[in-house]
């Protein structure tokens, strides 16, 4: 059969309109809109890159099939309903809330949009019904803060057997950190330690908090985790240091800036675990249905430049069992 040009070029016109509804078409990707809300500041929170690099790798690349929204509270927790709110307003497809206090302002700005969290005891705090079945729009991993609290003071004393009289700071606003620090209060007893326990509410109460150590002749500082306290970390290491005192605290970052020691989940690997449920929710995957997790990996870091300027010696015994040592 022989085609004329008219009826060529109307075959190839018919042909290109149908082209797209083939079986070989591609469709535009949908992009998806992922909310990261911290209370941190992004100076302080090195994991950023680990968050994207896992999301790359489970074939989610920003700027081609996702974009981030990111919120920082910069240390002022009382900026998270607001940042919350905006990422509700913005429509995000999931909300990713590292923090008790994040996941709380989360929760309260949405019931519907999918929430990742990684925070403390998230039955005990209401986030979740159950680790097996979360139920609602909530998943992501939890810890049991206040027997990981526990293990941290039990440390603390092997590092310093001599040790009788700590100081713990904690922040009453956070909702996690009362069963935290019922829970410290009994192991204390069981080592003999007598607690000293101060409420930091902000940076302001810093100066009282320290004083009141002094006075009360301290000889350690344990510091319940917590976002407004870590993001003031500056000024907690300064106080220490002046103080001559020897410190615990809840995540390795701390330590490499300056304090004693850690006990905590390790943040990279965390990190990569809540980039699954983000990935799994993206694909269409409830949060209902999806088990809380808890972290698998921990790490004990101590600073021995820290420990030589305050004239301690840690036992053989403890830094053998160190993941890492910062000489």
């Amino acid at each position: 059969m022989i085609l004329t040009k008219a009826a060529f070029a109307l075959t190839l016109t018919l042909g290109t309109l149908a082209a797209p509804l083939g079986a070989d078409a591609q469709q535009p990707a949908k992009v998806r809109r992922i909310g990261f809300l911290l209370a941190d500041s992004p100076a302080r929170w090195p994991y950023t890159e680990v968050f994207r690099q896992g999301l790359g790798e489970l074939g989610w690349v920003e700027g081609q099939n996702i974009t981030i929204e990111y919120r920082w509270a910069e240390g002022n927790l009382e900026r998270l309903p607001d940042l919350a709110a905006e990422l509700v307003r913005l429509k995000v497809d999931i909300i990713v809330a590292l923090a008790a206090p994040v996941v709380q302002a989360a929760k309260n700005a949405t019931r519907t949009i999918p929430i990742v969290m990684f925070a403390g005891d998230a039955v005990g705090a209401g986030f979740v019904a159950s680790l097996a079945r979360p139920g609602g729009n909530i998943t992501g991993l939890s810890i049991f803060a206040p027997e990981l609290s526990g293990k941290r003071l039990e440390l603390l004393k092997e590092a310093i057997p001599r040790l009788s009289r700590v100081a713990v700071l904690w922040n009453p606003a956070n909702p996690v950190s009362p069963h935290v620090v019922k829970a410290t209060e009994v192991v204390a007893r069981s080592l003999g330690v007598e607690l000293q326990i101060l409420e930091a509410r902000g940076p302001e109460d810093f100066a009282t908090a320290f004083s009141t150590m002094a006075r009360g002749r301290a000889e350690a500082l344990f510091l319940i985790e917590d976002p407004m306290l870590i993001a003031h970390l500056a000024r907690i290491l300064e106080l220490a240091a002046k103080n001559r005192l020897p410190a615990m605290y809840p995540f390795s970052t701390l330590v490499e800036a300056g304090g004693l020691m850690s006990y905590g989940p390790h943040i990279g690997d965390t990190v990569r675990r809540a980039v699954t449920y983000v990935d799994k929710i993206l694909r269409g995957a409830k949060p209902a249905d999806l088990p809380v997790e808890q972290p698998t990996r921990f790490e004990l870091v101590i600073n021995q430049k820290t420990a030589k300027a305050l004239g301690l010696t840690i036992p053989p015994s403890v830094l053998i069992r160190a993941d890492k040592i910062i000489e």
